[in-house]
């Protein structure tokens, strides 16, 4: 797998939203990139669209930002995408790194548990998400994610990512807990300017300390 770059220490990680005609999601990503968005996910359900994973792909090369998909490790695979997110009922972390290779990115999510954390921790993993950590417009019936775990997930020596509910307004909450990225779906991709909404969080991180 030809991963463009390491997983970025701090930043706006962006997630696909559902259900977009085609040409108005690869703009609105594009305006995301431009803004300075570290990391895309692709993400929809109930499975991806391959051509569009290909041109989404295509556009985060051009900004050397990794493209993460998510759940469909086969799809990454064929693409050669900069890897996957894993979640409770994907695949183990062992057979997407087998599958996709060292130079993979390999997200899992966390939800709330850190007992999931440290055991997911201690395989070929590159980064722990949790959450929901605020009210999430997109996963009304998700588990809620206090910020305490994310200050404690600190520990595992992963970067942490934040997702769920996150907002402009709650995010400096979020990086001051511990966060390292923010997983960001609607406040992003429902802006006015998404560009400028992207580059109002990469602010966030450079004046909002952690702990």
């Amino acid at each position: 797998m030809n991963c463009v770059k390491e997983i970025p220490p701090t930043g706006l990680y962006a997630i696909t939203p559902a259900g977009w005609p085609e040409a108005a999601l690869i703009e609105a990503v594009t305006q995301a990139l431009k803004g300075g968005a570290v990391m895309v996910q692709y993400r929809d359900k109930p499975r991806p669209h391959e051509p569009l994973a290909r041109q989404l792909l295509n556009h985060c090369r051009r900004m050397n930002v990794p493209l993460i998909i998510n759940d469909d490790v086969e799809l990454a695979r064929r693409i050669d995408a900069d890897g996957v997110h894993l979640g409770r009922d994907d695949v183990d972390p062992e057979s997407a790194r087998n599958r996709l290779g060292e130079k993979a990115i390999i997200g899992v999510s966390c939800y709330n548990d850190l007992e999931r954390a440290a055991r997911l921790a201690a395989k070929p993993v590159d980064y722990l998400a949790f959450g929901s950590v605020f009210a999430s417009p997109t996963k009304a019936e998700a588990v809620t994610c206090p910020g305490d775990v994310l200050t404690e997930a600190g520990r595992f020596g992963k970067p942490v990512v934040a997702i769920g509910g996150v907002n402009i307004e709650n995010a400096p909450r979020a990086i001051a807990a511990g966060a390292d990225l923010l997983a960001v779906i609607s406040d992003l991709f429902e802006a006015d300017d998404i560009r400028a909404r992207a580059h109002q969080y990469q602010q966030l991180f450079q004046r909002t300390l952690k702990p």
